[in-house]
């Protein structure tokens, strides 16, 4: 196994055996975190991704892709924002995907996806992903009417083919040099009630809200199933999902922001070699420089 891979960071890491558990699953740290101190930690993470990424872009030979999954209000794109705040712009791409289009149901399931890979030298930020097709489309296995597919869906024989479409997919992204963090961020569904009446109370967040989502909490036990099959089935060393407690976001935010330095301190980033002309005459160079 590349080194790179055996150097990822291990806490929070869904093993890579199928022994993972939603019940255990821990939705918040073992002990309540001070929030000062995490906010203050959460900045020299900043800096630190700021530098990292900076080496990153120049060495031009890895991508970092990160994907965010999890049931809505458990803070995805607060977390996206915040842990990737001060990253260059021209090196970072965040990707939202909502409900398919027309053109993309007529293509395969991971077509709309690649189209949005990071280039090599950069991050790509994927908030929902091709795992919606293992999730809410397993949870209302009716939208796969829409997908007009050959053959037979929905069949236990049908989720396999797709998690094994997966697993191959992102095997062949991390042999092409695409570093892959999978986040789930854990929330409870106390805590998703909780933010959901802060967000119909608050006039800035009442636009986030939906009745669709108090239907969708009908479905939690059933999403929890297709989580912990989609974890187990898909945690890999080359593609591991780290499951983040999310009921305290601070807590959420730096261990997530810890994750991704590490996989960019694992890359052995390196800035590029100077040209041989240039690095024997630098003084040469910036004499003349000087006098022009």
């Amino acid at each position: 196994m590349d080194d790179r891979f055996e150097r990822l960071r291990k806490k929070h890491r869904v093993p890579f055996d199928g022994r993972f558990s939603v019940t255990t699953a821990p939705t918040r740290p073992d002990r309540t975190p001070d929030e000062s101190a995490l906010k203050k930690k959460l900045r020299r993470l900043n800096r630190a991704l700021y530098d990292l990424q900076r080496i990153q872009y120049a060495d031009g030979r890895h991508a970092l892709l990160l994907v965010f999954q999890a049931m809505d209000a458990a803070g995805k794109d607060s977390t996206i924002r915040t842990v990737l705040r001060g990253i260059n712009p021209a090196g970072c791409r965040v990707v939202s995907f909502k409900q398919p289009s027309r053109e993309e149901l007529a293509h395969d399931f991971l077509w709309r996806c690649h189209k949005a890979l990071p280039p090599r030298g950069t991050i790509g930020v994927f908030n929902r992903s091709y795992y919606e097709e293992t999730l809410v489309v397993r949870v209302h296995p009716d939208y796969l009417r829409h997908q007009n597919l050959p053959g037979e869906t929905g069949t236990d024989a049908f989720w396999q083919k797709r998690f094994e479409a997966i697993r191959n997919y992102e095997r062949y992204l991390a042999d092409n040099g695409t570093t892959i963090l999978k986040f789930w961020l854990n929330v409870s569904r106390e805590e998703q009630k909780n933010r959901f009446i802060a967000r119909l109370r608050d006039p800035r967040k009442q636009w986030k809200f939906s009745p669709h989502d108090i239907a969708e909490r009908q479905h939690w036990d059933r999403y929890m199933a297709c989580y912990e099959t989609v974890l187990n089935e898909t945690s890999r060393p080359w593609a591991p999902w780290y499951a983040i407690p999310a009921d305290n976001k601070p807590y959420m935010r730096v261990e997530v922001a810890k994750t991704i330095r590490k996989a960019l301190e694992a890359m052995d980033l390196r800035y590029p070699a100077v040209d041989e002309a240039v690095a024997e005459n630098i003084d040469g160079l910036v004499a003349e420089l000087e006098r022009s």
